[in-house]
C-alpha cells in the first residue's frame, strides 16, 4: 500500500525520523522494519507513522521533506484533519523517494 511520510533532512542529505530514534539514518529502496522506542513525552504507538496524503498541518516543514513509501502490515488510526486525517501505522516501509509537489 502506498502512503507518505515526513522525514527530517540532514545537512548531508540523509533522512531520519522526526522525533523517535532520530539519530538513525534511513536508506531508500530497502524494507525497514519498525521497532518500538518508548520516548518521554510521546504516546507509544508502535509502527512507522505514515499518512494517506503528504499533509500534516500540525508539523513544521523546516528541514523536513515528504517521501512516498510502500507499507506492509498496516493499521489505520483516524486522526483530526488538523493532524492530517488518516494515519497509518506500518510494520514495514520502503522509502521510494521525495514527493515532488506536496499538498498543503
Amino acid at each position: 500500500m502506498k502512503a507518505y511520510k515526513l522525514f527530517r533532512v540532514m545537512k548531508d542529505g540523509s533522512i531520519s525520523s522526526l522525533f523517535i530514534n532520530k539519530t538513525v539514518r534511513h536508506p531508500l529502496n530497502k524494507w525497514l522494519k519498525s521497532e518500538c522506542y518508548p520516548t518521554k513525552g510521546f504516546q507509544v504507538r508502535s509502527g512507522w507513522h505514515c499518512t494517506c496524503k503528504p499533509n500534516a498541518p500540525h508539523l513544521s516543514m523546516k528541514d523536513r521533506e515528504w517521501y512516498e513509501v510502500y507499507m506492509l502490515d498496516v493499521t489505520e488510526l483516524k486522526r483530526p484533519e488538523s493532524q492530517g486525517g488518516m494515519w497509518y501505522l506500518a510494520d514495514q516501509i520502503k522509502i521510494l523517494g521525495k514527493v515532488q509537489e506536496p499538498v498543503q
